[in-house]
């Protein structure tokens, strides 16, 4: 049995808002997280830069900065995009509990940025970080990640009705 794609309506602009919104949340949360530690936020814009341009963007000051602060939008993006055609084409079901696959898709997102993205880039040192970051990353990330994206998406394929805040785990 072949699954339709549901009707979709300007898909683009929503990949792209969910990806501006979550990119914009994720950026903020890393920037005043580390704020509290007196790491400026063009530290953290370079931290992201180093994953093309390695310990070089420490050096690299603010053109460095704006490139990490480019890459950062440009993977958000994706996952976006990456979310949405999975919905599309895939897994119609993501749309239809976005609470609870938006979630779980922060922590996925999470995952794949920590072990694999960032090991295998440029970057020193590679992921991790101490408990408490790792903590609030997994929170941020499913709430301010995965979470934005997977109910942005939904409205483009017309699921502009209030979101049931169904328990993660509930069926």
């Amino acid at each position: 049995m072949h699954r339709s794609a549901p009707p979709v309506r300007s898909l683009p602009l929503y990949v792209f808002a969910a990806g501006a919104v979550a990119g914009s949340l994720d950026i903020l949360y890393a920037i005043g997280f580390w704020s509290f530690k007196g790491v400026p936020a063009a530290r953290i814009l370079q931290s992201i830069a180093a994953g093309v341009q390695g310990k070089d963007a420490f050096a690299g000051g603010g053109g460095s900065a704006a490139l990490g602060l480019a890459l950062h939008y440009l993977i958000a993006l994706g996952m976006a995009a990456a979310f949405a055609l999975v919905a599309r084409y895939r897994w119609p079901g993501l749309l239809a509990r976005p609470v609870r696959y938006g979630l779980l898709y922060g922590l996925l997102l999470y995952a794949l940025m920590t072990y694999v993205v960032v090991p295998l880039s440029a970057a020193p040192g590679g992921g991790g970080g101490n408990a408490l970051w790792i903590g609030c990353s997994l929170v941020a990330h499913a709430v301010l990640v995965g979470l934005p994206i997977a109910l942005i998406v939904r409205r483009a394929f017309g699921g502009g009705t209030p979101v049931r805040m169904e328990a993660v785990g509930a069926r």
